[in-house]
């Protein structure tokens, strides 16, 4: 008994474990979201500062970059918020089975 009990603890940390490198994936993606919006709040501020005609060869490649990492962030965070749900069913899985988990896992 003592063995299954630390066997499904070990399983339950290892979820832990995943969950959490879920959340510093959704981490990274919300800044690598954040950052081309960044980036294009500055373009608007300076934008009396240039003309965009003259500098349109600078602004075509830097939009297109900064689309590239806002589908990037929303793929990272989409991933990620779909793969902590898993998790939060696996442990809930555990607890429906195993009854010693009801008192440690909140």
């Amino acid at each position: 008994m003592k063995e299954n009990n630390a066997f499904i603890m070990n399983e339950v940390q290892l979820i832990l474990a995943e969950k959490r490198t879920s959340f510093a994936l959704l981490r990274t993606g919300i800044a690598v979201f954040a950052l081309p919006l960044s980036v294009l709040s500055f373009l608007v501020i300076m934008s009396k500062s240039y003309d965009a005609s003259e500098v349109l060869h600078f602004i075509i490649p830097l939009v297109l970059l900064n689309l590239g990492l806002i589908v990037l962030g929303i793929y990272l965070i989409t991933r990620a918020v779909f793969k902590i749900h898993r998790y939060d069913k696996m442990i809930a899985n555990l607890k429906r089975k195993h009854t010693v988990l009801m008192r440690i896992v909140d």
